[in-house]
């Protein structure tokens, strides 16, 4: 169903894509850290709790965008619109009961989780949730909208969206906390700004789109039950699994605040560059959905099999390559962050041992379990996630780290451990077979 050209035009793009959205990442943060480790420390916070609600709005638009797949791979391209129509309704709603939950709890919820962090951190926290909270609906958009193009195949409108948001975000922000020295408020103000932009650019394309998939008008807004229990149908599980997931990192994260500034700090460093280390993974797993999704439309689980397979290879070889690439260039990428000793030091341990870690184990845990769920197996992916999560990357992070005072270092051992508990079952299950005949659409 897709030649080897193809394959390289889906996934050569959602790389780039990937680079630019850790590049939002890394620029936010390289950004503040020149206003102080404070600064840095109250944005890593707030950003915990921002991934998460992204991870749980990307679990709708990859619910969507798999059944969008699936009615593709079975040429019912009015479904697919439908469908499509059906996503971009329920996300924004979603995202716009989020936001006002956010808005209005958000002193309680900071308190909640980071109640111990020093009080300079928290206020910054608390500022930069505030306008980070306005951008979810902008955030929830984007991911349907780009989910979309790229179940049509076509990755290049998401990665164009994806570079328009990066110049606008490193703008915004340039202005903002150097020109206004607004601090951490200018960096979640350009965010906001970048994502707004993201948002509407990819809706003028879809309105305008030539492809499978294209919303020329999105009246009447009316929703049809039976496409919205498709979408939620994967789009629910993976967002319990990608919900809880990070509900535990959050956790994690409570208990590192017990560790000092300084861990925070080395922490954020070490998230911001592990997203970008780990973006070759996190693209094929997207293109996953795409391939994956129309094979199983079509009924073509040995074309299924042999691409799950190949695209889990790809990106293992990618990730190889990128990895001992930081590994080679790590000190003078986190010195460049301008950090105090104790914080450079932690940051360089945690990502050489996180970098090499991601060389080998990686890719089974996150990219191959997008092909079981393209194929609708998502409640194992579900099932499986929940466990590891709480049983070796919470209680591992608290044993480690507090109990064998192993610190910040000792948390990133333990999510290393659930890594490879995924790995294990998501391999048995591949190698089963059970994850086929799944499909969510009748």
């Amino acid at each position: 169903m897709f030649t080897t050209g193809e394959l390289v035009r889906l996934i050569i793009p959602l790389i780039v894509e990937q680079v630019l959205n850790a590049t939002i990442g890394i620029a936010d943060t390289l950004m503040v850290a020149q206003v102080g480790e404070v600064a840095v420390s109250g944005v890593s916070l707030v950003d915990s709790i921002n991934i998460l609600l992204i991870n749980v709005f990307a679990a709708l638009a990859t619910g969507g965008a798999i059944v969008s797949s699936q009615y593709l791979g079975r040429e019912e391209d009015e479904n697919a619109n439908t469908a499509a129509k059906q996503l971009l309704l329920v996300t924004t709603i979603l995202a716009g009961v989020i936001m006002g939950v956010c808005l209005i709890g958000r002193p309680w919820i900071l308190n909640a989780l980071f109640g111990s962090a020093e009080k300079a951190v928290m206020e910054n926290a608390n500022t930069y949730f505030w306008l980070s909270a306005l951008s979810y609906p902008f955030i929830s958009l984007y991911n349907a909208e780009a989910a979309l193009f790229r179940a049509m195949g076509n990755s290049r409108i998401s990665m164009a969206a994806s570079f328009v948001m990066n110049v606008t975000n490193i703008s915004f922000n340039a202005i903002f906390i150097y020109g206004f020295k607004m601090g951490v408020a200018g960096a979640a103000l350009g965010s906001l700004i970048a994502r707004a932009a993201g948002a509407g650019m990819l809706m003028i394309m879809l309105r305008r789109s030539t492809g499978r998939i294209r919303l020329h008008t999105l009246l009447p807004l009316k929703l049809h039950p039976k496409m919205v229990k498709n979408i939620l149908g994967i789009g629910v599980p993976t967002g319990i699994e990608n919900g809880i997931f990070h509900i535990g990192k959050i956790m994690v994260q409570g208990l590192i605040t017990s560790f000092g500034t300084a861990s925070i700090a080395a922490n954020a460093v070490a998230n911001s560059l592990s997203a970008f280390a780990q973006m070759p993974g996190s693209a094929i797993g997207l293109s996953m959905i795409t391939v994956i999704g129309q094979c199983v439309g079509a009924g073509d689980y040995k074309q299924a099999r042999k691409y799950i397979l190949k695209l889990t290879g790809a990106a293992y070889a990618m990730m190889a390559a990128l990895n001992i690439l930081f590994i080679i260039f790590l000190h003078p990428i986190v010195g460049f962050y301008g950090l105090s000793a104790e914080t450079d030091r932690l940051a360089y341990e945690i990502c050489f041992y996180c970098c090499v870690c991601m060389i080998f184990i990686w890719p089974s845990s996150f990219t191959l379990p997008n092909g079981l769920r393209a194929a609708s197996d998502v409640k194992f992916t579900m099932g499986i996630s929940i466990f590891s999560m709480w049983v070796f990357r919470i209680g591992f992070s608290y044993l480690l780290g507090s109990y064998f005072q192993m610190g910040v270092l000792g948390t990133w051992v333990a999510m290393t451990i659930d890594w490879v508990f995924r790995m294990l079952a998501f391999w048995w299950r591949f190698f089963s077979g059970r994850w086929m005949n799944k499909r969510s659409i009748e």
